[in-house]
């Protein structure tokens, strides 16, 4: 039997979350994510936010990391004030996560983030964000499509070498790319919709929301990476 990756996923930590006749805190992650590691081939387990200090020994458990979408990334972390689009902060996933990215970097652990995950690695290598962007998320709620347009020669343009329609809602952007992040994939607006290290490890970002569509592309890339480097 093929022992698949295990893949951390992290997650979102709400307050008031209903289900049955519970009304909880709740650590809990859109669907889509786990079942987008099971389709790519891996094992998923969910990563609720911890003490940062833990982060390092919950890396080396893993085989690959991936850092989902979610609330803005407070501006505290990339030295700006908060702008008034900017939506409030996720302070225990901003910590958790951001010590994440760092201890897979340090340990060599393939790494995908996801539209928040994507900014976040951003940050963590540091660079900035744009606080608000129009016309990636149009519709409060419901995601949109627009194409990206890989950069040839790089890690995604080599899994997805054709323009290809994502499904996407984001406000915010990469502005400054951080230390050894090259762009990958661009909007048509010139907003940049994909990050990567030069590797290795294999790390890549998206903008958009591969758990929201078919295309496997980009979670295989992750899980066969993560095979090769078990």
């Amino acid at each position: 039997m093929t022992v698949r990756p295990l893949i951390g996923v992290s997650t979102y930590l709400e307050a008031g979350t209903r289900w049955g006749v519970w009304e909880l805190e709740a650590a809990l992650l859109p669907a889509g994510y786990p079942q987008l590691v099971q389709r790519a081939g891996g094992l998923a387990a969910m990563l609720p936010p911890d003490a940062p200090e833990h982060a390092a020994a919950t890396v080396a458990r893993l085989d690959g990391l991936v850092v989902a979408g979610g609330p803005d990334v407070e501006p505290v972390h990339y030295g700006a004030a908060p702008d008034p689009r900017t939506g409030p902060p996720a302070r225990a996933r901003d910590t958790w996560e951001l010590a994440l990215i760092r201890a897979a970097l340090e340990a060599g652990v393939p790494l995908l983030g996801i539209c928040r995950g994507m900014q976040l690695l951003n940050v963590a290598l540091g660079g900035t964000l744009v606080q608000h962007i129009d016309g990636h998320a149009e519709v409060p709620g419901v995601f949109g499509h627009h194409p990206v347009k890989p950069v040839p020669g790089t890690v995604y343009g080599d899994l997805a070498p054709e323009e290809t329609s994502v499904p996407t809602y984001h406000h915010q952007a990469v502005d400054r790319l951080g230390e050894g992040l090259l762009p990958s994939a661009h909007a048509p607006d010139g907003t940049v919709e994909a990050v990567e290290l030069t590797g290795p490890p294999w790390v890549l970002g998206v903008q958009w929301h591969p758990e929201m569509g078919t295309d496997l592309r980009v979670m295989r890339g992750l899980v066969a990476a993560a095979a090769n480097a078990g």
